[in-house]
C-alpha cells in the first residue's frame, strides 16, 4: 500500500497568525489551559501551528452560537499561545494544551488560507514598579491564596506558582484565569493593558467569590451533618423495623391512627373536645413512630378515648330494694341507713339535681367503705374507690402537665377511667389524711371536685380540657373530721358512724363474719362450728375496738385452726367453744382490770374519745412528802394539764367540804399519772375524773370500780358538757362498767346509744362535782352490791 503524502506547510507572512475562535474560553498570558476544537477551520489552524511550530491566536468569538464566525465576529484582543501538547480523538475532536504567551490586537483579516487568519499587533505592557502597584500585588496574592484554599482539589503547582510569581502583571493574569467569573468579564480583564486597572478590577471579584465560597462551605458542612444524621436515623429505623419484624412486633402507624380515629368517633366527646382530639391525632399522623413525642401523644389520645364522655342513661332507683340491700349488708346503723335512703329518694325525684356530698365519719372497721358500695349497688352504678391517704401533691389530684416525663392524669380522672361510667359512685377514702407540702395542697384541689357549682367543668392538667363531674356521686370517708380543712368540710354533709356495741358485734359475727371466714378458709358449713359463747368470749376478751376488723381476724384464726384439723384428716368437723379459745387464740388479751385499778384510794376511771372509738383511761394520784408541787405524767397535752391544775385547785378550795386539813397540801408533793404513757392524750373530758381521783386520795376513800365518768370542770365546781358521748358509753360497756357519770346537759345525747347498750347500765347526770363525789365514792354496802354485778346508784 502507498502512504499518503503530507500536505505542504503554509507559510504566513510576518504579522499574520492563524486564529482559533473559542465559544467560552479566555486564555491569559503565562497560563496553561486545555483547548478542544472540532470545527474544520479550527482544526486546520491547530494543525498549521503544530506543523510550522508557530504560535496560534486564541480569540473569544462574540456570538457563542455561531458555528463559522469571521474575523469580524471575533473579539479584538486575544492571546498568542504555544501548543504544548496535542491529542487527536477518533470522533474528529482535537485536544491540545496551550500556554498563553502574549496579548495581541487584531488589525484586519488575512484571506486565502484554509483557516481563519488575521494581521495582528502585539500588545506590550509597561512594567510598573511603584509602591501602589506593589501593594496591590501583595493584596492580590493574599486574596488569591485564600481563594485557592477554599477551592476543592487545587493542584499544588498552582499554589506554588501564585506564591512565587513576583510580577504584578503575571500575578493578575494567573488570578484572572482561576477566578470563577463570566466569560465577558474575563474578556474585559484580558483587554485591560494597564496592570493597576486589572488588579483593581480583580480585587472586588475575588472578595465576592471568597465570600460565596465560604458560605457554600458552611452550607455544605451543615448539609453534610444533616444528611449524616438523617442517614443514621434512617438506618436505625430500618434496623428497628427489621428487629420488630423478626420479633413479630410490627406496628403499622396508619393502622394505629385509624384505630384512634374510630375510637374518637365512638367516645361521644363534646364537639369542642372532639375537635381538639382530632387536631392532636393529625399531629400524631405527621410524626415518625420513632419520635420521642409520638409515644407521649399516643398515650394522651388513648386516655382521651378511654374516658367516659358519653351522657349516661338514667336507671330507675328502687327504694324498697335499696332498703333490703342496706339491711342485708349492714347490721344496725339505723339512722345512717335512713339518711342514705333519703339521699336515694332525692336522687330518684331529681336525678339531675345537685345532691349533697356525704361524708361518713367514724373509727376504722365500722363499715364506711362498704356503705358506699351498698349505695352503688342500690343505684345500679359502678363503684370506684380513690384512696387519698398520704396524698401530698396537688398534681395527684389535678394531674401532671404533659410537658413532664411520665405525666398522668390525677386520681379523679384515673378513677373515672377505671369505673368506665360518668355517673359512677366514687368514694374518696380517708380525706382526713391529705397533707400539704411544697408541691401544693391537694385538699385545695379537692374543693373544685366537691363543689356542685364548679365540678361540671373540672379541668385536669394532663388532659387540658374540661370534664363534667356533676353526674358522679361522691362519697367521702374520714376518721377524724377535725383534720379536714374547713372549706372542704363545708362542702360535705357529715354522717357520724360510731362504734358497735358488744351485742351488735356478736350479731355481725354470726351474720357476716363467720360465713365469710369459713368460705375464705375453704370450709363447708358443717365442718366448723363456732358457738355463741365462743364468739362472746372473742368479743369480750380478745378485741377492744370500735369496729370489727380485729374480731374478723380472730375468727379467721379460729377457722384456720379448724381447716388444719380437717385437712390433716384428724377431724371431719370441728366444734369450737369458749374453753377452746385459750388453746387456739392464746391467753386473753384484754382483762377487766377496773376492779384491780380501783381497789385503792386515788384511782378513778375516766372515759375518752379517740379516732378509733371510745376508750377508758385510769387517773392515778399519789402523794409524797414535799413542798406542794404538782407533777403530771403520761404524755398529757396542754388542755389536759390545765384540767389537772383546775382539779387540784378545786380540791384545795373544797378542803373543808371534803374534811381535809388546809395545811395538808403544803407538806406534800402531788403526782398525777395517766397510764399508757407512750400514748399522747389531750382534751378537757378528764376534768371530773381528775377531781374525783384527787378527792379520793386526800379523803382516803376508794372510788367504785364499776363507775366511769366524763366531763369538764370549772373552778366554781360546775360540770360542763363534752362530746363523743356515744363512743364513751360503748367503751364503758366494753370494759364492763355499769355506772356512767356524765354532764347533765349530755343526757340528751344518750338517745344515740343503742337500747341494747343502755339496758344494763345506769347513767347519772352531774350538775356539779358534788354530784360526782356522792355517786363515785364507795362505802361497804356499795362495794358488795357492785361485786354482785348489780348497777350502783
Amino acid at each position: 500500500m502507498s502512504q499518503t503524502q503530507a500536505a505542504p506547510v503554509v507559510e504566513l507572512p510576518p504579522g499574520v497568525v492563524a486564529l482559533i475562535p473559542m465559544r467560552n474560553l479566555v486564555l491569559f498570558p503565562q497560563v496553561l489551559a486545555p483547548v478542544s476544537v472540532g470545527r474544520a477551520k479550527s482544526v486546520a489552524a491547530l494543525e498549521h501551528a503544530l506543523a510550522s511550530e508557530t504560535q496560534v491566536g486564541i480569540v473569544l468569538q462574540k456570538e457563542p452560537r455561531e458555528d463559522d464566525p469571521s474575523v469580524d465576529g471575533l473579539c479584538v484582543v486575544g492571546t498568542l499561545a504555544k501548543v504544548v501538547h496535542h491529542v487527536e480523538q477518533q470522533q474528529g475532536l482535537h485536544h491540545a494544551v496551550c500556554q498563553g504567551m502574549q496579548r495581541f490586537r487584531i488589525v484586519g483579516p488575512a484571506e486565502g488560507y484554509p483557516f481563519l487568519a488575521a494581521r495582528i499587533e502585539p500588545l506590550v505592557e509597561a512594567a510598573d514598579a511603584s509602591a501602589e502597584a506593589e501593594a496591590l500585588a501583595l493584596q492580590l496574592r493574599e486574596r488569591s491564596v485564600e481563594l485557592l484554599s477554599l477551592l476543592p482539589s487545587v493542584p499544588a503547582e498552582l499554589v506554588h506558582a501564585l506564591q512565587t510569581t513576583r510580577g504584578p502583571a503575571q500575578l493578575a493574569d494567573i488570578t484572572a484565569s482561576i477566578i470563577d467569573a463570566e466569560v465577558n468579564e474575563k474578556q474585559a480583564l484580558l483587554e485591560m493593558t494597564t496592570t493597576q486597572d486589572r488588579v483593581r478590577r480583580l480585587l472586588p471579584l475575588l472578595s465576592h467569590r471568597i465570600e460565596v465560597l465560604r458560605l457554600s462551605r458552611e452550607i455544605g458542612e451543615r448539609t453534610k451533618e444533616q444528611i449524616d444524621d438523617r442517614q443514621r436515623k434512617f438506618m436505625l429505623r430500618e434496623q428497628l423495623k427489621t428487629i420488630q419484624q423478626e420479633l413479630g412486633e410490627t406496628d403499622d402507624n396508619d393502622a394505629e391512627v385509624a384505630r384512634l380515629d374510630e375510637a374518637i368517633t365512638k367516645a361521644a366527646m363534646p364537639p369542642d373536645i372532639e375537635t381538639h382530639a382530632r387536631k392532636e391525632l393529625r399531629r400524631l399522623q405527621s410524626m415518625s413512630d420513632a419520635s420521642g413525642e409520638y409515644s407521649m401523644l399516643r398515650t394522651y389520645l388513648e386516655w382521651m378515648v378511654e374516658l367516659p364522655w358519653a351522657t349516661p342513661a338514667e336507671t330507675p332507683i328502687d327504694l324498697a330494694a335499696a332498703r333490703q340491700t342496706l339491711q342485708a349488708d349492714h347490721f344496725g346503723l339505723d339512722r345512717v341507713k335512713q339518711r342514705i335512703v333519703e339521699f336515694l329518694a332525692v336522687r330518684k325525684l331529681n336525678p339531675l339535681g345537685r345532691a349533697p356530698i356525704l361524708c361518713f365519719v367514724g373509727p376504722p372497721g365500722v363499715g364506711k367503705t362498704s356503705l358506699g358500695q351498698s349505695i352503688a349497688k342500690a343505684l345500679q352504678r359502678p363503684f370506684v374507690r380513690v384512696s387519698l391517704g398520704g396524698v401530698h401533691d396537688e398534681a395527684e389530684m389535678r394531674g401532671h402537665r404533659r410537658t413532664y416525663i411520665g405525666a398522668l392524669p390525677g386520681n379523679i380522672m384515673q378513677g373515672l377511667r377505671k369505673a368506665g361510667a360518668r355517673d359512677c359512685v366514687m368514694m374518696l377514702d380517708e380525706v382526713d389524711k391529705l397533707t400539704a407540702s411544697a408541691h401544693g395542697d391537694p385538699s385545695a384541689a379537692l374543693l373544685e371536685v366537691l363543689d356542685p357549682e364548679q365540678n361540671n367543668s373540672f379541668r385536669d392538667n394532663y388532659l387540658g380540657v374540661p370534664f363534667d363531674l356533676s353526674r358522679v356521686v361522691f362519697i367521702a370517708t374520714a376518721n377524724v373530721i377535725d383534720n379536714v380543712p374547713a372549706p372542704v368540710r363545708d362542702r360535705m354533709e357529715l354522717i357520724d358512724i360510731p362504734g358497735y356495741t358488744q351485742e351488735e358485734k356478736l350479731q355481725i359475727a354470726l351474720t357476716y363474719l363467720v360465713p365469710r371466714q369459713r368460705e375464705a378458709n375453704g370450709l363447708r358449713e358443717g365442718q366448723c362450728q363456732l358457738t355463741t359463747e365462743a364468739l362472746q368470749a372473742i368479743v369480750a376478751n380478745y378485741t377492744r375496738e370500735a369496729g370489727v376488723r380485729q374480731l374478723e381476724r380472730e375468727i379467721g384464726r379460729a377457722m384456720r385452726h379448724a381447716a388444719m384439723k380437717v385437712a390433716e384428716g384428724s377431724a371431719d368437723a370441728v366444734h369450737i367453744d369458749a374453753q377452746d379459745l385459750d388453746t387456739i387464740l392464746g391467753p386473753v388479751k384484754f382483762e377487766r382490770e377496773v376492779a384491780l385499778r380501783s381497789s385503792v384510794a386515788g384511782v378513778a376511771t375516766g372515759l375518752a374519745w379517740t379516732p378509733v372509738g371510745g376508750d377508758i383511761l385510769f387517773i392515778e394520784a399519789t402523794r409524797v412528802n414535799g413542798s406542794g408541787k404538782l407533777t403530771l405524767t403520761g404524755q398529757l397535752g396542754d388542755v389536759m394539764k390545765e384540767s389537772a391544775q383546775a382539779a387540784f385547785t378545786l380540791v384545795k378550795s373544797r378542803a373543808a367540804d371534803l374534811q381535809v386539813s388546809p395545811t395538808a397540801f403544803d407538806s406534800i408533793d402531788l403526782h398525777l399519772h395517766i397510764p399508757a404513757g407512750a400514748i399522747p392524750k389531750d382534751g378537757p373530758s378528764a376534768g371530773v375524773a381528775m377531781f374525783v381521783a384527787l378527792a379520793s386520795l386526800f379523803t382516803d376513800r376508794p372510788v367504785r370500780h364499776d363507775v366511769a365518768m366524763t366531763g369538764e370542770i370549772s373552778l366554781r365546781g360546775l360540770v360542763l358538757p363534752v362530746g363523743g358521748i356515744k363512743e364513751k358509753v360503748l367503751a364503758a360497756q366494753r370494759a364492763g362498767l355499769r355506772t356512767v357519770l356524765l354532764p347533765q346537759r349530755n343526757l340528751k345525747d344518750l338517745r344515740e346509744v343503742p337500747e341494747s347498750a343502755r339496758a344494763g347500765m345506769q347513767f347519772v347526770g352531774l350538775e356539779t362535782v358534788d354530784d360526782a363525789i356522792r355517786t363515785a365514792f364507795a362505802d361497804t354496802s356499795d362495794s358488795e352490791s357492785s361485786n354482785d354485778g348489780r348497777p350502783g346508784r
